[in-house]
């Protein structure tokens, strides 16, 4: 099992930016695909971004394409997820997920293991 530790959450205004990091550790073998999702106030688990093992494909929601970007570090078993021009909407607890196979599906149910989440307030 792999262990997942969000940070880098907190409050900021529209338009303004935060860098969300996801440290894995124990069995980092089984981080294949990792994924960012995030629970909207009243709404189901919703998809965010995820990245391919070797950091070349990734895929992420209609709603956050062009503005958040997903990225990952092999010396550091981390996976990012830079949040730019970020909105109101944008409002959730963020989690990070991992998955031991590959691809890309956007499906929670796809993942293996699951960090404790990281707040991300977004004022108008």
């Amino acid at each position: 099992q792999v262990q997942l530790v969000e940070s880098g959450g907190g409050l900021v205004q529209a338009g303004g930016s935060l860098r969300l990091s996801c440290a894995a550790s124990g069995r980092t073998g089984s981080a294949n695909t990792m994924g960012w999702f995030r629970p909207p106030i009243g709404k189901e688990r919703e998809f965010v971004a995820c990245i391919n093992w070797l950091g070349d494909s990734t895929y992420y929601a209609d709603s956050v394409k062009g503005r958040f970007t997903i990225s990952r570090s092999y010396a550091s078993s981390t996976v990012y997820l830079q949040m730019n021009n970020l909105r109101p909407e944008d409002t959730a607890v963020y989690y990070c997920a991992a998955r031991r196979r590959g691809g890309l599906p956007s499906k929670g149910d796809e993942y293996d293991s699951w960090g404790q989440g990281t707040q991300v307030t977004v004022s108008s």
